[in-house]
């Protein structure tokens, strides 16, 4: 087991690490949009708040050795499944031609009252 950890993705805000990678996956932790640099939430619409997510998911997997094409399963959660469209218009930027299983679901919190928080799972090419 390895723990994986960038700064070009915010700190983890608790007793957790960004990502743990074992047995040949990389488990990403659950995303907010915070700015990596300042560890503040984005301002702006939950589009936005989407793509911090995502670009912070990805620092994470380059950080792993891994890209979005690698992964395997998405969980999106929200503070308001009637954003699920706009998540979903900038999830489907991200994953073009790839489809991950994912689930998306509405939840009652999310840490530092985000509106959007994302984990994934990829898998890892064992290189011989």
């Amino acid at each position: 087991m390895r723990i994986v950890q960038t700064d070009a993705a915010p700190k983890a805000i608790g007793p957790y690490s960004q990502a743990i990678e074992a047995n040949g996956f990389v488990f990403v932790s659950g995303q907010i949009p915070l700015d990596p640099q300042t560890g503040q939430l984005v301002d702006g619409d939950i589009k936005k708040q989407t793509k911090r997510v995502f670009e912070n998911i990805k620092a994470i997997l380059a950080a792993a050795g891994c890209q979005l094409s690698d992964v395997v399963k998405v969980t999106v959660f929200t503070k308001d499944i009637s954003n699920f469209s706009a998540i979903n218009e900038v999830y489907s930027e991200y994953f073009q031609n790839h489809k991950p299983a994912r689930s998306f679901v509405e939840v009652s919190a999310l840490p530092r009252d985000a509106q959007v928080e994302i984990e994934v799972i990829a898998i890892k090419e064992v290189k011989a």
